[in-house]
């Protein structure tokens, strides 16, 4: 499977943005799907992860309440809506999945190790 990251661009401070994963040779149905974003010096962190359609979404602490992850109704692509942008969510933000389905839908993978595709990054910077 190959995912495709787009959406990315300067917004300013509380503004949005939809980011998209389109994924090629395989749906992503039943298959989790997560964000991940990094800057430079730091490790890549988690922001979202939705395991399947109708199972858990899960966010990161920080991102809580302004993301919102979704899939389309084919299982192809996966988006993450970003509202309220803040200065620190500037980043290369990044899309996976995994190898395997979502057997315990209850499941939050939110470990980069949890995760055996990715996409290229996307960048955003938000400006102040």
């Amino acid at each position: 499977v190959q995912l495709q990251a787009s959406g990315g661009g300067l917004v300013q401070a509380g503004g949005s943005l939809r980011l998209s994963c389109a994924a090629s040779g395989r749906t992503l149905n039943s298959y989790p799907v997560g964000w991940f974003r990094e800057t430079p010096g730091k490790e890549r962190e988690f922001v979202a992860v939705n395991n399947r359609r109708g199972g858990s979404t899960c966010y990161a602490e920080s991102v809580k309440g302004r993301f919102t992850i979704s899939r389309d109704s084919a299982e192809k692509i996966v988006y993450l809506q970003m509202n309220n942008l803040k200065p620190e969510d500037t980043a290369s933000y990044y899309c996976a999945t995994r190898a395997s389905r979502t057997v315990l839908t209850s499941a939050c993978y939110n470990n980069l190790e949890q995760f055996t595709y990715w996409g290229q990054g996307t960048e955003v910077t938000v400006s102040s």
